[in-house]
């Protein structure tokens, strides 16, 4: 199954969304992230927390959607609110689409402490969903029951 995660900006939420998922995945599932206006550069404490949790970091780079015509995703999922009423590119037209709202810890305010604390929080949110998204996708559902559970697991 391949998986394309949008954030805006794809600096942040979609690059620890592909990182975590590409991690717990192990071939099952191939996550790449993009974004509609992409800032050209991953923030910093997503690779340094990454990083400290012990995912591979290598590769991961701010780029635009664009550059995915080709991918061909099974599913495209937005992480980001803004993203998320985008008009998606053509070429997505046959991805199952799906909303994950995530909060982002690249905004948070406040000492390193609550910056990390924000930051490990979204990865656990992450990393939890993937590791279901796989058991999903080992099941091998059709597209309907597939929407279906990845929009359940957006909203927990």
């Amino acid at each position: 199954m391949k998986i394309l995660f949008i954030c805006t900006h794809n600096r942040c939420r979609s690059i620890l969304s592909e990182a975590i998922t590409n991690s717990v995945a192990d071939g099952i599932i191939e996550a790449r992230s993009a974004g509609s206006q992409p800032s050209g550069q991953v923030h910093p404490l997503s690779v340094k927390y990454l990083r400290e949790q012990g995912y591979n970091t290598d590769g991961l780079k701010s780029q635009s959607w664009d550059e995915f015509e080709d991918f061909d995703a099974d599913v495209v999922i937005t992480v980001c609110d803004s993203a998320a009423g985008e008009a998606c590119p053509v070429w997505f037209g046959k991805s199952i689409k799906v909303h994950w709202g995530l909060e982002d810890p690249s905004k948070v305010e406040g000492t390193e402490s609550e910056i990390k604390k924000a930051f490990l929080n979204t990865i656990d949110i992450i990393r939890s969903r993937a590791v279901k998204m796989v058991e999903i996708a080992q099941q091998s559902p059709d597209a309907d029951a597939l929407k279906k559970a990845l929009n359940a697991l957006g909203a927990q």
